[in-house]
């Protein structure tokens, strides 16, 4: 039966949900515009109204007596519209990192991806098997998840505009680290999934050479490769395409690009991210730039928006229960211990000191990145029921303590950071 818009049906009508539902989308795109104008200046950051908007959608519709999306039950449709988001924001931060990076800024990069992130993975995997009772599988799979820290989130701390201002340091670690690490993510989220399928050892060779050499390696040179030749060809061929378009045609190239890389079955992120870097260094000055990071950056707020806004719808009391004690105890475990802990020990010397360091550790921020690759998981159908409800709902409550805890500090502490640095340089 086709169903008719309310406004076409016969006689007096009242209700529906579907254009309540338009209504409330509307709302949040509206809401969204305002916060989004001078966000370092509201009192509520715009990350945490978001979410604070779908909880509000969350009441309405239990009022209402209408089943919420869940984590799990809809992880297909969290799972693409956070794929969607990674994806352009990954390119972006590519987009935005500036020509010179110093030596000392490599380093710290360098330790952060190759040495911190691991780290990190197992110390959560480690805590989730000795305090939550999970299996090593499904603990390994909790640490890859919350390993990564996230590009949308993290530019309320590190992205300028190309040509805006030059970021120092931790500033430019922390952005760099965070469009980097969400492809880096796949291969370990990978290992934790064989080591509950398969169990053993005697699938690391398979993993070492398809998901971590192959996967990622082939997917850095054909990104790079892609975001140079891309960048050439729109400034070579620019006058084809308005000001207005140009914003469209690199946020389609970066779909292509991720789809392609998908296709040959090595990571989309890590080739995204990739080509945004080798996009910017073609002509660095070229006012091509400007418009592609118009449009990536459009683009990344509004559907960072959706993900949130659904996120918070998605928040239930039982839900929320689900990590028990231990889960709970991980948010300041992970984001007051483990990630800066490591991050001081690793940096907090050279090539940082000692306050960048506590700086650089303090704002791992989760979000996004963790939210795809839980569903990713739930997808996999990997863990068993009670295990995947503990990882997905962890990954959660760690997700939304850290939008409320870095979203609410990462303005003024930015601001003493870049008063300190002003200081310094007088």
């Amino acid at each position: 039966m086709v169903v008719s818009p309310l406004a076409l049906l016969p006689g007096w009508h009242f209700g529906g949900l579907y254009p309540l539902l338009l209504a409330a989308v509307g709302t949040c795109l509206v809401v969204g515009a305002l916060v989004l104008k001078r966000p370092h200046r509201r009192p509520v950051p715009p990350s945490v109204l978001y979410v604070l908007l779908g909880a509000l959608g969350a009441v309405c519709l239990a009022l209402l007596d209408v089943n919420p999306l869940g984590p799990e039950s809809d992880h297909e449709l969290l799972e693409r519209l956070c794929e969607l988001a990674l994806v352009v924001a990954v390119f972006s931060a590519g987009l935005t990192i500036e020509r010179h990076v110093e030596r000392r800024s490599l380093a710290s990069i360098a330790i952060l991806l190759i040495v911190v992130m691991p780290l990190t993975i197992l110390a959560i995997a480690a805590f989730g098997v000795w305090a939550m009772g999970l299996s090593f599988g499904a603990a390994l799979v909790l640490g890859a998840v919350l390993a990564p820290t996230d590009p949308v989130l993290a530019g309320n701390v590190g992205l300028t505009a190309p040509g805006g201002e030059v970021l120092g340091e931790p500033r430019l670690s922390l952005h760099t680290e965070a469009g980097f690490n969400d492809g880096l993510a796949s291969p370990f989220v990978v290992l934790g999934l064989f080591a509950v399928t398969d169990g053993g050892t005697a699938w690391l060779s398979t993993w070492a050479l398809a998901d971590l050499l192959y996967g990622a390696g082939f997917a850095l040179a054909l990104g790079a490769l892609s975001g140079y030749l891309t960048a050439r060809a729109l400034t070579m061929a620019e006058r084809m395409l308005s000001d207005a378009l140009q914003p469209f045609a690199v946020v389609g190239f970066a779909l292509v690009l991720y789809g392609v890389t998908e296709v040959l079955g090595a990571y989309g992120l890590l080739a995204v991210f990739a080509a945004g870097f080798t996009f910017r260094r073609y002509e660095f000055d070229h006012h091509v730039h400007h418009a592609a990071h118009r449009g990536t950056e459009a683009t990344g707020k509004t559907l960072e928006l959706v993900v949130l806004v659904m996120l918070g719808s998605m928040l239930t009391t039982d839900g929320l229960g689900a990590p028990g004690l231990a889960g709970w105890l991980l948010v300041p475990v992970l984001l007051v211990l483990i990630r800066p802990g490591l991050v001081v020990a690793t940096l907090g010397r050279w090539p940082l000191d000692l306050r960048g360091a506590i700086f650089l550790g303090f704002f791992g921020v989760r979000g996004v990145a963790a939210l795809f690759y839980a569903a990713v998981v739930v997808d996999s159908g990997a863990l068993s029921t009670r295990e995947q409800h503990v990882v997905v709902w962890t990954t959660i409550v760690c997700v939304v303590s850290s939008i409320i805890v870095h979203g609410l500090t990462a303005a003024p502490l930015t601001r003493r950071l870049a008063q300190r640095d002003a200081g310094a340089n007088d």
